[in-house]
């Protein structure tokens, strides 16, 4: 039985997508970042937390997914926005600008446990002060990464990506595909 460790309901759509069944067991972990950890450090670091926090508690054998995503612009890991201000800050530095998503896929089970990270370029085109305050009124930055959702209302700011884009939404289909291949989930044919 897969379990994945997250309420995220993005996550879950794409999952279904592969066709494997799964049921959603979400955990809450610590995610302060450390001094002087680098983003991939980072998100590596959360996704296998989860996954294995979510072993922890289901254990008997079963398979655990963990997942994390940041925004990473000039170095910096740019999370869920506290507040207006804050988002504003973010989407001004995403401006006009190239920045990464990081998207870390972990699989936990009773033998080992596996980590991949895959890295999107996202390339957002001009936002006026006018186009960000009417973004943050609609309230889907408030609970994003980087405050702003690419599947949502923010996909409009992107001029393009170099990478995955189901990794930007929150799930590498392919790479998570690959590890569930590998860990006897999926058979190739």
């Amino acid at each position: 039985m897969l379990l994945l460790a997250s309420q995220s309901p993005r996550r879950a759509e794409l999952l279904k997508q592969i066709g494997v069944p799964f049921s959603q067991y979400p955990v809450d972990i610590d995610e302060t970042v450390l001094d002087h950890e680098t983003p991939d450090n980072y998100v590596r670091r959360m996704a296998q937390e989860k996954s294995s926090l979510g072993y922890k508690r289901a254990g008997a054998k079963k398979l655990v997914l963990g997942l994390d995503t940041i925004v990473v612009a000039e170095g910096s890991i740019l999370g869920k926005p506290k507040n207006k201000s804050d988002a504003v800050r973010m989407l001004s530095l995403l401006s006009d600008n190239t920045h990464q998503v990081l998207t870390a896929v972990t699989i936990t089970n009773y033998k080992q446990q596996k980590t991949i990270v895959v890295e999107t370029q996202v390339c957002f085109g001009p936002l006026s002060k006018e186009q960000i305050a009417w973004y943050w009124k609609t309230g889907e930055p408030q609970d994003k990464a980087g405050s702003y959702g690419i599947q949502g209302l923010g996909g409009q700011f992107v001029k393009h990506i170099n990478g995955s884009y189901s990794a930007v939404v929150g799930l590498p289909l392919y790479q998570t595909r690959m590890l569930l291949t590998e860990f006897g989930i999926i058979n190739e044919c």
